[in-house]
């Protein structure tokens, strides 16, 4: 515990409950630039300790990783710098040759203590300055810091814009498959009714082209199914890329962001202090949280640094993701459609070859199938029963001439010869069912009460 006297006030030490402790460490000096690599602050004649505000990347004190922001410098060289001034204390690091030994303090600061409600509200307000315009903000008096312009907070925008085209390409080509599986199952159908119109048919020559027919429709169902079993890949990383990689970005840039604000809050904090101990000073005022240490001011350091940390790192994670998303998009997307289209074309190539016949030189074209329409293997026979039949068939031509079963026309009623109606249709019942009682008696089969040989 120290006492620090500012003129007849005496303050004691206020670490607000953070934990000191003390060690020495040596760094090497930059041989280029004669620098170990940190920014100093405080001393006399307001400040009663010389603490580090900032250490540089890649220095040689950032690479041996001992010193922080906040920590107290207490000697150099094993020389006490207490009651020396900042300026003296940099003259006595530059002077020394090779390296420098450093007895220091160590701040034992928890970042959960430097996140008070000021700075909640300060990243509150970086999320509002960040959607409005420079005129907007300055209208408003609001500051806008460097890097609230940020061109990766503004590719979500171009995030969301990029997963809307790619949810309606996975839908499309989920709907293209499902109806390419359908135009399948009508092949397989097809090939199935030519197949039996085939087997059915007496011609030779027509029966082989229908079962050939039926066999191509087969076939083109089949190497169908095997097109989405190929395509069923693509799709899929469709759904990866929409699903997986980018959202995952997203939240990335999400954290990124959030990181960034929570610094960029820490640094106007810093700024705040800054400004008000310029303030305090230019009135020759005592500042209690100078007089006690700074070590509120010093606990906000350590906090930015941390802060910058996570800040950088997720910067680097942000830009790699994007990087790789853009590949995706550029190489692997664009390849998938064209394998789509390719694998596409490939299959009605093979569709078209072979319906020209394929490897079968020695067979006759399939189209177009002859076939001799007046030989059939079925006979049409009516199976209409006599008393449905109305006059336009009472009229039919066909009837009238038939000469196929001269029994039949024979025995017609002279009413039925006449075209009469009612009566005609009457007698001719009644012939019908004789004829069929007669039929029977002789032992003959008969499959309707009337049938007429076309």
């Amino acid at each position: 515990m120290y006492d620090y006297e500012y003129g007849d006030l005496c303050f004691d030490e206020d670490k607000m409950g953070m934990k000191v402790t003390s060690g020495v460490v040596t760094i090497n000096k930059d041989t280029t630039t004669n620098l170990i690599g940190i920014t100093i602050g405080g001393g006399p004649p307001h400040c009663p300790c010389i603490y580090v505000i900032q250490v540089s990347d890649n220095s040689p004190a950032a690479l041996d990783g001992t010193l922080e922001s906040g920590d107290e410098l207490l000697a150099i060289n094993n020389e006490c710098v207490r009651g020396h001034t900042k300026l003296q204390v940099a003259q006595m690091i530059q002077s020394s040759v090779g390296r420098v030994i450093l007895k220091y303090n160590k701040l034992h600061a928890d970042a959960r203590q430097g996140k008070t409600l000021d700075i909640v509200l300060k990243k509150v307000k970086h999320r509002l300055v960040e959607r409005m315009s420079a005129t907007t903000a300055d209208s408003l008096g609001m500051s806008r810091a460097i890097l609230v312009n940020d061109s990766l907070v503004k590719r979500l925008q171009q995030l969301d814009d990029m997963e809307q085209s790619y949810r309606h390409l996975v839908d499309h080509t989920e709907r293209v498959l499902r109806a390419f599986y359908a135009l399948t199952q009508c092949f397989k159908e097809f090939g199935d009714t030519f197949a039996e119109i085939g087997a059915r048919e007496p011609q030779p020559r027509a029966s082989e082209a229908l079962v050939r027919f039926a066999e191509y429709h087969r076939r083109m169902e089949r190497q169908g199914l095997m097109l989405i079993k190929a395509l069923k890949p693509i799709s899929r990383s469709f759904g990866t890329y929409l699903n997986k990689a980018i959202p995952d970005t997203k939240q990335t840039i999400r954290k990124y962001a959030d990181v960034k604000f929570e610094y960029l809050s820490y640094c106007l904090k810093v700024k705040e202090l800054d400004d008000e101990e310029i303030t305090y000073c230019s009135a020759d005022e005592p500042l209690y949280r100078i007089e006690t240490g700074n070590y509120e001011y010093r606990l906000v350091l350590r906090c930015r640094q941390l802060a910058r940390k996570r800040f950088a790192a997720l910067r680097e994670d942000v830009l790699a993701k994007i990087e790789l998303l853009e590949n995706k998009h550029v190489h692997d997307v664009v390849g998938q459609l064209h394998a789509i289209a390719s694998q596409m074309a490939s299959y009605n190539r093979e569709i078209s070859w072979m319906m020209l016949g394929g490897n079968n030189v020695s067979e006759p074209p399939l189209f177009p199938i002859e076939m001799d329409l007046t030989c059939t293997a079925f006979q049409y026979k009516s199976v209409q029963p006599v008393n449905e039949l109305n006059q336009d068939d009472l009229n039919n031509e066909s009837i009238h001439n038939s000469v196929d079963n001269p029994r039949v026309y024979r025995d017609l009623p002279p009413l039925l010869k006449k075209n009469d109606s009612v009566s005609a249709l009457t007698e001719l019942s009644q012939l019908c069912l004789d004829t069929d009682e007669t039929d029977n008696e002789n032992h003959q089969t008969a499959s309707s009460p009337l049938l007429l040989d076309l």
